[in-house]
């Protein structure tokens, strides 16, 4: 499981997913580099209450003292080690995904970091997974979302499940990043699969 990742967190709702998700990583002894985008920064203090003129201190605060190696790379430093395809990574995941950002991607725009590193695990052939978050959806997001389902980015809508029967918002938002994991690759044990012990989930 070693390698670096890159998560990007925009501005759709769904923060703590990305949070989340990069807390788990790092508990894993993964290595994570975080590009969050204005946007995303603005929903981390509205849905979260990060303080967010002391970027670092909350960084540190919710990433720092973990096993994992944590390193951010602000959104207009189009020259960080993540916009080259000579740094290696294992992959890529934006969690949330706002569809302004997923157009970007689709589009090859590159007008900031976290579209230009996306840009390179394209051109690269590494896993590229989106977790778009927007209802409903017009044709032109779904054409969007079709286009780069067919280069091969994986589309994994922030949608909950019920069927483990949530206790809590924690549950929901476990079972989420739990199946972004999967598409990663990685081992974990956020949610109890179906079949698990030759179990249906809890009643």
């Amino acid at each position: 499981m070693s390698g670096n990742w890159v998560v990007g967190i925009t501005g759709a709702s769904g923060a703590i997913y990305g949070v989340r998700l990069c807390q788990v990583m790092l508990d894993q002894g993964l290595s994570v580099h975080l590009i969050v985008t204005d946007a995303g920064w603005r929903v981390l203090h509205d849905e979260l209450d990060w303080n967010v003129s002391k970027r670092q201190d909350m960084l540190q605060e919710h990433f720092g003292g973990r096993t994992g190696s944590f390193n951010y790379h602000p959104i207009a430093d189009i020259g960080a080690t993540v916009a080259s395809g000579s740094f290696r990574t294992k992959g890529m995941v934006v969690i949330p995904c706002s569809m302004g950002t997923l157009s970007g991607i689709a589009h090859g725009s590159s007008d900031n970091l976290l579209e230009r590193t996306a840009d390179v695990m394209l051109k690269e052939g590494r896993k590229l997974i989106l977790v778009p978050r927007e209802t409903p959806l017009h044709a032109i997001h779904l054409e969007n979302m079709l286009n780069l389902s067919r280069m091969g980015v994986r589309m994994l809508p922030a949608m909950p499940a019920f069927y483990n029967r949530p206790r809590s918002i924690d549950e929901m938002v476990d079972f989420l990043v739990g199946k972004v994991l999967d598409s990663m690759d990685i081992e974990h044990s956020l949610y109890r699969r179906w079949g698990d012990n030759n179990e249906q989930p809890r009643p």
